[in-house]
This record gives C-alpha cells, structure tokens and sequence, in this order.
C-alpha cells in the first residue's frame, strides 16, 4: 500500500488542535474528511506533532496509506480541493517507502514563537503573533535562554495535563532574536512536553521585563515544580515551522 508524506500548512485559530476530539473540529478531521472526500478511503492521517487548539503550522508533516498508488501532484491538487474553506493547505506531497513515520522518524521539531513588542494593537499580525507592550530586553532573555538548553527535568514548564512518562527532555535550540518590534523565540528539540514552549516562552518574557532574572529561571527549572512556571504565552504566537528527518 503506497505511503505518501505530506507538508502542512495551517492557521490554527479555527481548530481544537491537530488531534482529533470530541469538543471541535480538529486539523487531522478535515484533513481525513477531504482524503475520504478524494479517494473513498477512510484513512487516518498521522502527523508528527500533535500542535495545540490555536498553534499554526508553517511546515507540519503528516503521512498516510492508500491503496491507489497516486501521482504527488494530483493528490496534492486533489487534498487542496477538497479542504476548502479550510485554512488548511498541502504544501507539498511526496512518495516515502512504507518505514517512513511522520511522528517516529523525526528528528527534530523546530518551532518559532512570534512576539511583537509594541504599544499599539496589532492589526496584519492579530491572531498570529503575541503583543507584549512593555520594552522587553532581547539580550537579558536571550542570555536567560541559554540555562534551558540540555537535558533537563522540565517540570515546571509541563502543563500539569500533559501525559508523556517522562518529564525529563533534551532542548537543542533556544534562540532570542530582535528585529524593530518584532521578537522571535526559536526552539529546537526531538521532543516537548505539553505546553513546554509556550511555557518557556512566558517565563523568558518576564525575563525581558525585568521581574525575574536569568538565576530566577535557573531556579524554576531546578525546582520541578509547575507552581514555579512564569506566565505562559497564548497559542497564537506559536508556529510549528519544521519537521527533520
């Protein structure tokens, strides 16, 4: 049965999340809504990151079987049809041998958390980035940053739903960089804890605030314990930008 790897692109704010589920429609929903809709198959679609309620997608990855060896070219067309009106579009499709896992054969997961450090509201960036009025300072988080990457116990930046049986992770990347208003947090692992993103995000934010310090962190992290978490940044700034194989 051919296997077929897809790259996703998404706006997350209409959707409960990647994951199918009873409380909304979900990402993996309409993307199998339209697979059924082209070939007649009820197929699952796996994909490797199972991003939250109101996370985007710049290049999520996904795969699926079908019994129909189709060109990539059609099923693309064919997927993109089929998901209007949903803001959800295949990037790109591509025949994989039949090992190939979207969740299991990644190798990293590369996010990007959008801030745009400004007074006045957001207009081309609402819903898409995380408006943060206070002057932040780029060079104190992005020393701050630095005390996260390795492996470490990341308790107290794991939601306390989150149902992975370890909490212990390895954070590759964790770069802080400015641009006039806007701030982006890039993040690199194999894996993350639920909310483990946003939750570092919030807290190196109030590093940039200057209510806590780059030890004040340390000492979160040290400590395992969610209670010690900063403020956690909204869903809406958060992009998963890359999936590597």
């Amino acid at each position: 049965m051919p296997r077929f790897k897809l790259i996703l692109e998404y706006d997350g704010a209409p959707f409960v999340g990647w994951q199918r589920q009873e409380n909304g429609v979900s990402v993996q929903q309409v993307l199998e809504e339209a697979v059924l809709a082209m070939t007649g198959e009820p197929r699952v679609v796996h994909g490797a990151g199972r991003t939250d309620a109101g996370v985007h997608a710049a290049g999520q990855v996904a795969h699926l079987d079908l019994s129909r060896d189709w060109t990539p070219f059609r099923l693309g067309e064919g997927l993109n049809a089929h998901l209007v009106p949903h803001a959800v579009a295949v990037l790109g499709v591509e025949r994989v041998a039949d090992d190939f896992d979207a969740r299991h054969s990644a190798r990293a997961r590369d996010y990007v958390y959008r801030v745009v450090n400004r007074r006045a509201p957001l207009t081309f960036g609402r819903g898409r980035a995380w408006r943060v009025k206070p002057r932040l300072d780029a060079d104190a988080m992005r020393g701050a940053a630095q005390v996260l990457i390795g492996r470490h116990d990341f308790t107290t930046f794991r939601d306390v739903q989150c149902q992975a049986k370890s909490p212990v992770r390895t954070l590759d990347r964790l770069d802080v960089s400015r641009d006039g208003d806007a701030i982006a947090f890039e993040v690199s692992a194999l894996s993350f804890l639920h909310r483990q993103v946003r939750s570092m995000v919030g807290s190196l934010i109030d590093v940039g605030m200057g209510r806590w310090t780059a030890a004040d962190l340390e000492a979160a992290l040290k400590a395992a314990d969610r209670s010690r978490c900063g403020q956690v940044a909204p869903a809406h700034g958060l992009y998963l930008v890359r999936v590597e194989y």
